[in-house]
């Protein structure tokens, strides 16, 4: 199975005061959002995350990337920095991609668009950076794990409701 997902920020203190995220310290942070990705996403299963990961150097990220389920895909994102993107564990960095899942077309940037490849065929564009905060066009989902109760999300689910906020 594919998942999607974005804005995880682990190791960012910034995000608890940020966003305002239910959680007590980042510690607690952290804990959840690992403990919601391997409940969502198994051993085999692909993970597209568009963009701000983590900070905190190399090791850090790389350290995360041993605990968290599936074959993990990067979209980089504003706040990725070079550590996070040189790190082992990824099986693949890049700022833009374009999927076929189940015969459809899908954009994938950190970024959400106004126009996208294909957008007139029914494409869709996934997206993170706006934590949950943007109103969305049409066939566009915002990832970001603001938006799905802090964890990967399916496309089946994204086709199925829009995000839970």
């Amino acid at each position: 199975m594919v998942f999607f997902t974005s804005d995880t920020h682990f190791n960012d203190p910034r995000i608890l005061r940020i966003d305002r995220r239910p959680f007590g310290s980042l510690a607690e942070h952290d804990e959840a959002l690992i403990a919601r990705w391997n409940e969502t996403v198994g051993p085999e299963d692909e993970v597209w995350h568009l963009g701000d990961f983590a900070r905190h150097g190399k090791s850090n990220v790389e350290a995360l990337l041993t605990h968290l389920n599936g074959r993990k895909n990067l979209i980089v994102g504003n706040n990725d920095a070079s550590e996070t993107t040189a790190a082992h564990g990824w099986h693949s960095v890049q700022h833009y991609r374009e999927l076929i899942q189940e015969t459809q077309l899908i954009v994938l940037c950190h970024y959400p668009f106004r126009t996208w490849n294909r957008m007139g065929k029914k494409s869709i564009n996934l997206h993170g950076h706006s934590h949950g905060k943007l109103k969305p066009l049409t066939r566009q989902y915002d990832v970001g794990v603001d938006s799905w109760d802090f964890r990967p999300v399916s496309l089946q689910t994204l086709r199925g409701k829009r995000a839970l906020r």
